[in-house]
């Protein structure tokens, strides 16, 4: 009742609704491709009967009311009205008792909020639209009212029109109304909903929040700090609720689970946000392999039925032979183009910067055929009768026969080879892989199919990395929590750089949409990997150490990155597109002009001031110009 005395209030002098009639239920015009064993009631509780999407020739003859944008008008006489679900064509009366009506349907103005009660019918003969799911019918108005009016748009709301990405942040509430969108998002509410179905309702998995409040962790990447009032003491936001989980684990509760925000103070790039959400995991007495089982078949089951079918298990490789075929520990394995050892092929060549790379300790040759690559490398070693190229020359015959049988190597094809370390020939020639695939798509080449989805497991990674900075030094390769292969712990204390981790990654078409391992549960062995191997204050976690002391059980999860794991099934060129309001690739929000100047007298209970450089002019002219656009 309160909602059309408002109404009334609103519309005061504009023509009224007519009552309301019993919902008539239907389906998604554009399927989410999640099935569910009750249809959604998209008209309950509201000032509508129907969705504008779901109407068809059944509902003829049917009263219903609408509620929706003006999506375009025609001469007067038809407009397309549209919701959430769809469009659907509605007849303008044109006598003159409905003159009232069509002046509001009339006048008001392109994405304009109406309400419009009339009569399901059918459309003339030869009028139907086949391409538009309602097109067999359209709607005779009897009643209008403009709930609000729109003034002029910044751009269309057609998904069909380009704007700059700048634009559709600055005005989001807008492009949240097209079509992509809505159906980005609404995809991801569904998958997310099937998750919780499968873990929680199918598996015993706990929904349990961590707090967004917490302390400093030491490694990984940087935190934002929020400022408390004890002068000098600040929390941290979590990379992770990492350390919460494990607790929990350490606290009974068996089997986690949480939809959460994590965030990193890090540069931005077109998968990463300062602020992003995890689908969290965790289990007490579980391995490796239940932790993979368990991810495959979550996936399996949120998995939209409109994309092609996933099958498990997903294969598995080791980091070694990621990093040996393809040049990353992120593969796409979509294409070929694998890189290949051509070391034998040279042992004895006289060419000498080949024989210098050989003569090193991890030197090696490595190749990779790029298929009729000749149209768009004409470089390097080209399969033809002259192999011309200026290192072909040096390659003797029989040489030339066995890079043939080593490479499977036809008529036109590319040869790209590179001598050197083991490590950065194989990172080289997977940027190469990439670069070319690029290039032959832009030929019309397919490699990578989008409608393909090509999941891969990678194991066994290295417990420690060097320092960049100090390559004497170790810092951990994911995060000190990860427990050491077991065939490996014999040489923690010898030679921890060549120890391996129970460490796994997910890799989807050559993105990492997942990651996990199995943790360290013993106090003892936790404190030398964090004291001894990696230098850290242990100070800063001995309220995890103390927790792993009191009967700790062995435990493991992951964390599936959800913001790239629904980019990559919507086929979306960034996480952005799928985020409702996300920041901008400089960490800005373009809507709000976050973040944003604080008055020196809102920092003084937290005991901070700013630090302005005024010798940078960048900084002073921003001073004058806070709001800055940002692209």
């Amino acid at each position: 009742m309160y909602f059309y005395s408002w109404l009334r209030r609103l519309c005061g002098g504009l023509s009224t609704p007519c009552g309301r009639t019993q919902p008539v239920w239907g389906t998604l015009s554009r399927s989410l491709g999640l099935s569910s064993q009750r249809i959604p009631e998209f008209s309950s509780f509201v000032a509508r009967t129907n969705t504008c999407g779901e109407l068809r020739s059944s509902h003829l003859g049917q009263e219903v009311t609408l509620c929706g944008w003006i999506q375009y008008r025609r001469q007067n006489i038809f407009l397309v009205l549209r919701d959430f679900q769809g469009l659907v064509q509605v007849v303008i009366p044109q006598d003159e008792s409905s003159a009232s009506v069509k002046k509001i349907l009339c006048e008001a103005p392109v994405e304009s909020v109406v309400q419009v009660s009339g009569t399901v019918i059918s459309r003339p003969p030869g009028q139907e639209n086949p391409k538009m799911p309602t097109g067999e019918i359209e709607i005779k108005v009897k009643t209008a009212v403009l709930l609000n009016s729109c003034k002029k748009l910044p751009f269309e709301i057609k998904d069909f029109v380009k704007k700059t990405e700048a634009l559709r942040l600055q005005y989001r509430y807008l492009d949240l109304r097209s079509f992509q969108m809505q159906y980005n998002l609404r995809l991801r509410s569904e998958m997310v909903m099937k998750m919780r179905e499968y873990l929680c309702n199918l598996h015993g998995f706990v929904d349990i929040e961590t707090p967004t409040l917490f302390k400093r962790t030491p490694g990984g990447a940087k935190e934002f700090l929020v400022p408390s009032r004890e002068p000098g003491k600040f929390y941290s936001l979590p990379q992770s609720p990492q350390q919460f989980k494990q607790l929990l684990m350490v606290g009974g509760l068996d089997r986690y689970f949480q939809v959460a925000r994590c965030y990193r103070d890090e540069g931005s790039r077109p998968d990463r946000q300062p602020e992003f959400t995890q689908i969290d995991i965790e289990m007490s007495f579980v391995d490796q392999t239940g932790i993979q089982s368990l991810i495959e078949g979550l996936l399996q089951y949120s998995w939209p039925s409109d994309k092609a079918p996933i099958a498990v298990p997903f294969p598995s490789v080791t980091f070694a032979e990621a990093l040996a075929t393809y040049g990353t520990d992120k593969p796409d394995t979509r294409f070929g183009m694998k890189i290949v050892d051509i070391s034998d092929a040279f042992r004895n060549t006289e060419i000498g910067f080949l024989q210098d790379a050989l003569s090193k300790t991890q030197g090696t040759i490595k190749a990779i055929r790029i298929p009729e690559g000749a149209e768009v490398l004409p470089i390097f070693l080209i399969a033809n009768s002259n192999w011309n190229s200026p290192v072909a020359k040096f390659i003797m015959e029989e040489r030339r026969l066995e890079l043939i049988r080593l490479m499977e190597i036809q008529e036109e094809d590319v040869v790209l080879l590179t001598a050197g370390e083991h490590q950065k020939a194989c990172t080289l020639l997977g940027k190469l892989r990439l670069e070319c695939a690029d290039l032959l798509e832009m030929r019309g080449m397919v490699l990578r199919d989008p409608a393909v989805f090509s999941f891969l497991w990678v194991v066994d990674f290295p417990l420690f990395l060097p320092k960049e900075e100090s390559p004497r030094e170790l810092e951990s390769a994911h995060h000190p929590f990860t427990a050491p292969h077991p065939g490996d712990i014999h040489l923690l204390c010898s030679e921890p750089e060549k120890v391996r981790s129970q460490h796994y990654d997910l890799v989807l078409n050559g993105s990492e949409i997942g990651g996990g391992s199995i943790r360290i549960h013993d106090a003892e062995l936790q404190r030398y990997i964090l004291q001894t191997l990696l230098k850290e204050d242990v100070k800063l976690l001995s309220h995890l150490l103390k927790a792993l002391d009191y009967g700790a059980p062995p435990h493991g999860g992951i964390a599936l990155g959800l913001d790239r794991l629904i980019c990559l099934v919507t086929g979306a060129p960034s996480i952005r597109d799928v985020i409702a309001f996300p920041k901008s690739f400089r960490g800005h929000d373009l809507m709000s002009n976050a973040p944003d100047s604080i008055p020196s007298e809102d920092l003084k209970p937290y005991h901070i001031q700013v630090s302005w450089p005024i010798d940078s002019e960048a900084e002073k002219s921003s001073l004058n110009h806070p709001h800055c656009p940002d692209c």
